[in-house]
C-alpha cells in the first residue's frame, strides 16, 4: 500500500535529479582530483591546467558548444580565484595548530576553537565549490549532463579496476 506522499510524487523527476546529482559529483570529483594532483595544493601553479584538462575532456564528451565551454570555464575560474584566497587562511590555520600542539602545555580549548574555525572555512569552501558546480550545470542541457555522468561513471569503474589490480599485486602470495 502506498502512502499519500508516494502517490503524489511523480516518478519522471527522479532520473533528472539523479543525473544532476551525478553530474555535480562527477565535476566535483574531477575538480578534487585536479586539486590533489597539483603540486602546490588547491589553487596552486598547476591546478588550473589539470582542472581545465579534465573539464575539457568532459565537455568534449558532452558535445558542448564553444559558448558553453567559455561559460563553464569562466564559472570555474572565478571559483578557483575565490578558493585561492582561502588557501592562505588554511596554511595559517595549520601553522597555528602546529604551534598549539607543540606548546609545553596544550590548550584544549584553543585547539577546539581552531578546529571549529577550520571547519567553518572548509564549509565555506565547500559551499563555493558546490555553487560553481550548480552554475556550470545550468549551462549544459540535460542530455549533455547525462553524457558527462556516463563518462565519469566509466572512468570511475576503470580507476577502481586499476586500484584493485595494484592492490592484488601488493598482497603477499599465499604460502
Amino acid at each position: 500500500m502506498k502512502t499519500p506522499t508516494q502517490t503524489l510524487q511523480p516518478r519522471t523527476g527522479l532520473p533528472l535529479r539523479l543525473t544532476v546529482a551525478t553530474l555535480v559529483l562527477a565535476i566535483g570529483a574531477a575538480w578534487t582530483l585536479a586539486a590533489q594532483a597539483a603540486p602546490h595544493g588547491p589553487g596552486g601553479a598547476h591546478h588550473g591546467k589539470q582542472g581545465f584538462g579534465q573539464i575539457e575532456r568532459m565537455l568534449d564528451a558532452a558535445g558542448a558548444s564553444a559558448e558553453q565551454r567559455s561559460q563553464v570555464q569562466a564559472i570555474l575560474q572565478a571559483a578557483r580565484e575565490d578558493m585561492r584566497a582561502q588557501h592562505g587562511a588554511s596554511r595559517d590555520q595549520q601553522a597555528q595548530l602546529m604551534q598549539l600542539l607543540a606548546a609545553p602545555t596544550v590548550d584544549a580549548r584553543a585547539v577546539e576553537d581552531l578546529r571549529q574555525q577550520m571547519l567553518a572555512r572548509h564549509d565555506q569552501a565547500s559551499k563555493r565549490q558546490m555553487q560553481a558546480l550548480l552554475d556550470a550545470s545550468r549551462v549544459l542541457s540535460a542530455e549533455q549532463r547525462q553524457k558527462m555522468a556516463t563518462q565519469m561513471a566509466e572512468r570511475r569503474a576503470m580507476m577502481e579496476r586499476h586500484r584493485s589490480e595494484r592492490e592484488s599485486l601488493q598482497r603477499p602470495a599465499p604460502r
